[in-house]
């Protein structure tokens, strides 16, 4: 089969609801003669978290253009290319499921969602009813960073997937190091007031009252999603606090602008976050994140073996910007099992491939991807490795390359593999369609 690379952004006019956004062009363009296969992109692409949505949108881009690249999608009938298209959910839930309405009437069957577990939640109830009603034209949900436990355990579907390690799984992995850290005697709690950050408060303090009971939480709460332009007040009332810890699942300009304050008052206060290592974090902290800022990840870019550096160099090299620099494995491992399931199962009909996905196991490191996992069928979790690191000035041990340009990187603490990862599902009670 002749090889080609297409434009991995739709480039026709859009129909009502999608958007071909700009990407940067690939340098060699063929033509196929075969349809590509649409992949919707259901996300926060404008608004105050639309920073967050145009980064996955350039790793998408990437990975969809790496398929391409080999020849892409190899079906009986020949192969297809991959093609990204935009859905702006401006990160709210109603426009969500609007978009999603405006996919599955285009007859986009793989949708991709992640930045919020309240739109995923959402999105995961109407495809249930929208496959139902509609078995021709069914389409499966493919969550790259939706992390509400919930979501794989009781509203768990057949038609989800979830590619990134859930709350309690990157949890568990942030209280192992913490419970190591004895000089942390309180603790400070704050999130986003909405699933993901409402769950996670419940279970820092059930984690932590096993594994540090000696420590004290001495603040606790939670602020509006994407709508909070100071956070200096929060900063102020850590300080008063005495904490010497902050746990927070914040994450896009809500973290950076928590973390900004906290440095504007001059806060020695470690921050152990769930993303503090991207979309700004570094480059706000400077010096005053060194060995204060930890982050917890399926990867990272000092990870350290040779498929990681290559890994991380092949994007350098296909987004150079410093300001691009968001890479995250998990999505590039998301879009090649996707391919590896439709390739197994001969369609991109949505049940095929969602059979064909359960108990899939990818080692991505032979297709260029530093990263692995396997689906577990009984949920549709993906298990993989995780990473807590540090925050670290660049050429340092064990910190090669910054991120984003600031000067700073992050350096392994602790590796966990993804046996010591996986955390046992017992809530789900999937409903599989007998055709």
């Amino acid at each position: 089969m002749a090889h080609f690379l297409l434009p991995a952004v739709a480039a026709a006019a859009p129909a009502p609801g999608a958007t071909p956004a700009p990407a940067p062009t690939p340098a060699r363009l063929a033509t196929s003669t075969q349809a590509p296969i649409r992949l919707g992109l259901i996300e926060g692409l404008s608004g105050p978290l639309g920073n967050g949505g145009e980064a996955v949108f350039r790793n998408l881009i990437w990975a969809s253009e790496r398929v391409n690249a080999r020849g892409g999608v190899k079906l009986p009938g020949g192969a297809r290319p991959l093609q990204v298209v935009r859905y702006d959910s401006k990160g709210s839930v109603e426009e969500s499921l609007s978009m999603l309405r405006a996919a599955t009437d285009q007859g986009v069957k793989l949708v991709l969602q992640g930045n919020s577990s309240a739109v995923a939640s959402a999105l995961i109830s109407a495809l249930e009813r929208h496959n139902e009603r509609d078995p021709d034209h069914r389409a499966l949900l493919l969550n790259y960073a939706a992390v509400d436990p919930v979501l794989t355990g009781a509203q768990c579907s057949f038609w989800h997937f979830r590619f990134d390690a859930h709350t309690d799984m990157r949890l568990a992995a942030l209280v192992e190091v913490m419970a190591q850290d004895r000089q942390i005697k309180k603790l400070y709690l704050i999130g986003q007031d909405y699933s993901f950050g409402q769950h996670l408060r419940t279970q820092a303090r059930a984690m932590l009252a096993q594994r540090r009971p000696d420590l004290e939480i001495v603040g606790d709460e939670l602020h509006p999603l994407g709508r909070v332009k100071d956070f200096m007040p929060y900063a102020s009332k850590i300080r008063s606090s005495g904490a010497q810890a902050v746990l927070t699942g914040n994450w896009g300009n809500d973290l950076t602008l928590l973390i900004k304050s906290a440095r504007d008052l001059g806060l020695n206060t470690r921050f152990y976050t769930f993303y503090g290592n991207a979309l700004g974090v570094p480059g706000v902290l400077g010096e005053a994140g060194v060995d204060r800022v930890l982050a917890v990840a399926e990867w990272h870019p000092n990870a350290g073996d040779m498929a990681s550096e290559r890994f991380y160099q092949a994007f350098r090299q296909r987004f150079p910007k410093p300001e691009d620099d968001y890479l995250h494995a998990r999505m590039q491992l998301m879009v090649e099992m996707l391919v590896a399931a439709m390739e197994k199962a001969g369609t991109d009909e949505p049940r095929a491939v969602a059979l064909a996905l359960e108990n899939l196991r990818l080692d991505g490191r032979k297709l260029g991807v530093a990263h692995q996992g396997w689906m577990r069928p009984a949920d549709h979790q993906l298990q993989q490795p995780l990473y807590v690191s540090i925050m670290r000035r660049a050429g340092e041990a064990g910190v090669p390359h910054d991120n984003e340009g600031s000067g700073y990187g992050f350096r392994t603490l602790r590796y966990l593999d993804a046996a010591q990862a996986e955390v046992p599902e017992t809530a789900c009670r999937m409903k599989r369609p007998a055709r």
